[in-house]
């Protein structure tokens, strides 16, 4: 029997997002219903938004940073039972593309997907979730290995920015590009994400994080997080002022640099700030029509003679499985800051709100509660 829900469905390119009544079928085998208690609104459900549906077939419920309990199990889940508190992961490893198969699940490029379970109530039209996950709503149908059991003691509205803000963030550092104890760090870009690798390098001992961004209020922000510098790229050269800050004697420049914004621009910059050997990761949502120009030969920022690298970070190279337990128990330890990470909560009316307010406004997360 179907469950009636509510939901924040984007239902026409274009329009705004809007709070609907839906119909949620029983999970299917290898499935679970998760009564959702919290759950973040990243810019990545703004970017489906603003890239009308970004492909996927409308309506769609929006959202992908959850956390609530498990309601109904599905046929052959022994790993979770009714009440148990969870996070729902976008990546769970699907244990068939070739990354999988050669024992490498942080590289999978498919990850599991449930069936369509979620229906429009007032015409029964098939809903998409983004990022299979679909989170702004009351309740949502994943697969059970993308629901990742908590700690009895983690607080859900924390819990949920793990999904994906924090573990991009913390996990390019950690993962993608594992930063080495002792070394230099520019993250270029300090929103969410960008507070989240500003927390990963911290966690590998850099010697010194550079914060950039354009906003004195994120800079303050980045500084709060553990940025031992902080560069405003608008009243500087910020490729300059990285080198200048990181010079030890022997070359300027930063042993790591992220790009936390999706601006190709940022990315050109990473490279640049870049020491001998360097390597620089890109992690913002990036338009199909970006590009970046490198230069190869400038002796100090080229390519070539500066041996620089670029990696692509996303969701942190993470495995959930591991990595979301390990940033539950960081945050219980007191050694990852999730509570300052949280501007607003709000509830599931007040979305279009969100997403003005993460274009216009300083918020780190918007939280939606249920």
């Amino acid at each position: 029997m179907a469950l009636e829900a509510r939901a924040v469905l984007l239902e026409v390119p274009g329009e705004p997002a809007v709070l609907r009544d839906v119909l949620i079928d029983p999970p299917g085998p290898n499935e679970v219903l998760v009564r959702l208690v919290a759950s973040g609104v990243c810019h990545t459900d703004l970017t489906v938004k603003n890239l009308h549906g970004n492909g996927m077939p409308f309506p769609i419920v929006l959202g992908h940073e959850g956390a609530g309990y498990v309601e109904q199990v599905g046929e052959g889940v022994a790993h979770l039972a009714v009440g148990d508190p969870v996070v729902i992961a976008y990546r769970a490893p699907c244990e068939q593309c070739p990354a999988c198969r050669r024992g490498d699940p942080r590289r999978c490029y498919m990850a599991l997907r449930p069936k369509p379970r979620i229906r429009r109530a007032s015409d029964g039209a098939q809903c998409s979730q983004v990022l299979r996950c679909g989170t702004f709503a009351t309740h949502t149908v994943v697969h059970a290995k993308a629901a990742i059991k908590m700690p009895a003691d983690m607080p859900l509205d924390r819990a949920c920015l793990i999904a994906c803000g924090v573990i991009t963030g913390v996990g390019a550092a950690m993962n993608t590009t594992p930063v080495f104890a002792g070394s230099r760090v520019a993250v270029i870009g300090c929103g969410g994400v960008g507070l989240s690798v500003i927390q990963g390098a911290r966690l590998q001992h850099a010697s010194q994080i550079v914060a950039v961004d354009v906003n004195p209020v994120k800079l303050q922000w980045a500084k709060d997080f553990g940025a031992t510098h902080t560069v405003n790229a608008a009243e500087c050269d910020p490729v300059a002022e990285v080198r200048k800050l990181t010079d030890d004697g022997w070359d300027g420049g930063v042993e790591y640099a992220f790009e936390a914004t999706g601006i190709p621009m940022c990315t050109e910059q990473a490279i640049k700030m870049l020491s001998y050997g360097g390597r620089a990761t890109t992690i913002g949502f990036p338009a199909q029509t970006d590009a970046v120009t490198l230069n190869l030969g400038d002796m100090a920022t080229g390519v070539y003679w500066n041996k620089a690298g670029l990696n692509v970070c996303h969701c942190g190279d993470a495995l959930p499985s591991h990595d979301f337990p390990l940033m539950a128990q960081l945050y219980l330890d007191g050694r990852l800051n999730l509570d300052a990470m949280v501007t607003r909560r709000i509830g599931l009316e007040d979305v279009e709100d969100a997403f003005h307010e993460m274009e216009t406004g300083n918020v780190i997360r918007s939280v939606i509660m249920l």
